[in-house]
């Protein structure tokens, strides 16, 4: 259920391989990495049934529709199995509900080209309110997307227990919900899976790994 997640900027190729080995070992679901990383990621998991995942428009979600689609395809053509796209949120608190739901459905589009890849859509949570949430994920489903994720790990907070809670409340039992941003222990985790979440993001991955194996 885990995406490990290497994604600070600093990360190094000695990094970016040091985490692909990680997952492997801890059979994570995906190593996250920014799109330049992809093709090095895929490289080391090839055979493997870990997924390479890539963000797209990170952090802030505010590239055009174009910019994202074409990030998107990069990503896909050189490896990448799962999509997270950040959400322009400020569209969204503009009130152009209809252009985030273009924008979504765009890099969607570009994910069932020739096979169905996973898109999670990345709502940065703390700068929304309960209503713009609510209204964020029921646009990610209506786009066609896989998964709503509570935030970037960049913001002002990260995941929240009632920001999944909320979450999974507005897009029902089916869709996914991944929490991310902030969760560094075992107790997190559960939380957040007992809230509702189905996938978890997070950098301290193996010392969450090792906490329940101890």
């Amino acid at each position: 259920m885990i995406d490990h997640s290497l994604l600070n900027p600093s990360v190094t190729d000695d990094d970016v391989k040091k985490g692909c080995r990680e997952a492997l070992q801890y059979g994570f679901a995906a190593v996250v990495v920014n799109p330049s990383h992809v093709p090095l990621v895929t490289q080391e998991l090839k055979h493997s049934t870990v997924k390479v995942c890539s963000v797209i428009s990170f952090p802030f979600g505010l590239s055009t529709t174009a910019s994202k689609t074409y990030e998107a395809r990069t990503a896909l053509e050189q490896g990448a199995d799962e999509i997270d796209i950040v959400m322009n949120f400020s569209a969204l608190k503009s009130g152009h509900s209809e252009f985030v739901l273009s924008d979504i459905k765009g890099v969607v589009q570009e994910a069932r080209r020739t096979q169905r890849k996973v898109v999670k859509v990345i709502l940065e949570n703390c700068y929304l309110t309960e209503n713009e949430k609510r209204e964020a994920c029921q646009l990610a489903v209506q786009a066609g997307a896989d998964f709503v994720k509570t935030s970037t790990g960049f913001g002002k907070s990260g995941a929240t227990i009632e920001d999944v809670r909320l979450m999974r409340e507005v897009v029902g039992p089916k869709f996914g919900v991944k929490a991310a941003g902030g969760i560094r222990t075992l107790e997190q985790v559960l939380q957040m899976i007992e809230a509702g979440a189905n996938r978890i993001g997070a950098s301290a991955s193996v010392s969450i790994i090792e906490s329940l194996k101890s």
